[in-house]
C-alpha cells in the first residue's frame, strides 16, 4: 500500500489548488477524481467572474490550466472513486482503484446535482430530464424546453440553451429570481425566455420520452400541464460527503462542517469548496479554501514532528 503525506479527494478547483500548494510545499501528494478534472465548473461554457480573466476564459480551459499547474509540481492524479476513509490515523483511504495510506486528507469532493424527487423524473432521467445544459442542449434543436430553478446556475441554462432551442420556459417558485442582476436582465431582455412564477413540478409526464410536465401554481393551487420536450433542473447542489459520514461532523443537508481553517472535526481532515458547510459555491471560494485548506494540512503534518517522511510506513 502506497503512503502519501497528503490524499486530495476531488479533482474541482478547491483540490486542484489545494493539490498546487502541497505539492509546491514538498509534501508527497495524490489527488483521487472520479470524474472529470475541474469539478463543476468544466460545464461552465464561459466563467465571468473569475479574477484575471476580465474577456472570461471557458470553464473546461480554466480547469486544464489549473490540472497543468498543480501536475507541474508534483502532484499525482489518479482515477477512482473513493468509498470510504478509515477512523483511525494514519488514514486509510479506500477507492476502486486500490487503497492508499496518508498523514492527512483534504476533502474537496464538491457536490451534484439537486432532483426534483417528483414522479417520472427518475425514468425519464437521459430521456428529457437532463441537469446539464452544456452537455445535452443540442440534442433539443428547434424544440421547446424548461429550466426549473431561479439562480445563477437556472439562468445562466437557459441563457445557453436559448442558443439551441425555439422556447425556454422557466418555472421557479418564488416570484422573482434569485440570480445576480446582471443574469436576470440578460434573461428578460432575452425573447426566447418566458417565465413562470411561483410554479412548482409535481410530475414529469411521459411515456419512453418526456413530453410535458405537471405543475402547480403555489398560490392557487391550479395544476396544469406544461408540453415540452426536455427539462432542465438546476434546484441546488448536495455536497459529496456520504463516504465520510463515518469519520466528520456534517450538519442537516450533509454539508461537511469546519472551522475558519478548513479543519473538520477529525484531526487531519480538512474540506474544501462546495462540500464544506457555508461554501458559496464559486470558483474563486473554492480556490481561496482550497489554499487555507493546503496552509493548514501542512502544519497539521509539521506539528507531527516528521515532516514529509512521515509517508514512510
Amino acid at each position: 500500500m502506497e503512503w502519501y503525506d497528503i490524499i486530495i479527494i476531488g479533482g474541482g478547483p478547491a483540490g486542484l489548488t489545494a493539490g498546487l500548494y502541497t505539492s509546491r510545499a514538498g509534501l508527497k501528494s495524490l489527488l483521487v477524481e472520479r470524474g472529470m478534472l475541474g469539478g463543476q465548473m468544466v460545464n461552465a461554457p464561459l466563467v465571468e467572474n473569475y479574477p484575471g480573466y476580465p474577456d472570461g476564459i471557458a470553464g473546461s480551459e480554466l480547469g486544464s490550466l489549473m490540472h497543468q499547474q498543480a501536475v507541474k509540481y508534483g502532484l499525482e492524479v489518479v482515477t477512482a472513486e473513493v468509498t470510504g476513509v478509515s477512523e483511525q490515523r494514519p488514514y486509510n483511504v479506500a477507492t476502486t482503484g486500490g487503497s492508499f495510506k496518508a498523514a492527512a486528507i483534504i476533502i474537496a469532493a464538491g457536490s451534484e446535482y439537486r432532483k426534483l424527487e417528483v414522479a417520472g423524473e427518475e425514468r425519464l432521467s437521459g430521456r428529457g430530464v437532463s441537469y446539464c445544459a452544456t452537455c445535452d442542449g443540442f440534442f433539443f434543436r428547434n424544440r421547446e424546453v424548461a429550466v426549473v430553478g431561479g439562480g445563477d446556475t437556472a439562468i445562466t441554462d437557459a441563457l445557453e440553451l436559448s442558443q439551441h432551442v425555439s422556447k425556454i420556459y422557466v418555472i421557479h417558485r418564488r416570484d422573482q429570481l434569485r440570480a445576480g442582476e446582471v443574469l436576470q436582465q440578460r434573461a428578460f431582455a432575452h425573447p426566447k425566455l418566458k417565465f413562470i412564477w411561483s410554479t412548482v413540478v409535481e410530475e414529469a409526464v411521459g411515456d419512453k420520452m418526456l413530453n410535458g410536465l405537471r405543475v402547480r401554481n403555489v398560490k392557487t393551487g391550479q395544476q396544469s400541464v406544461l408540453k415540452v420536450d426536455g427539462v432542465f433542473v438546476a434546484v441546488g447542489l448536495m455536497p459529496n460527503s456520504r463516504s465520510f459520514s463515518n469519520v466528520l461532523e456534517l450538519n442537516n443537508d450533509g454539508s461537511v462542517i469546519t472551522n475558519e481553517t478548513m479543519a473538520t472535526s477529525s484531526p487531519g481532515i480538512f474540506a474544501a469548496g462546495d462540500i464544506r458547510k457555508n461554501s458559496p459555491r464559486q470558483i474563486a471560494a473554492a480556490v481561496g479554501d482550497g489554499v487555507a485548506a493546503a496552509v493548514s494540512a501542512f502544519k497539521y503534518i509539521q506539528e507531527q514532528g516528521n515532516g514529509t517522511g512521515i509517508t514512510s510506513p
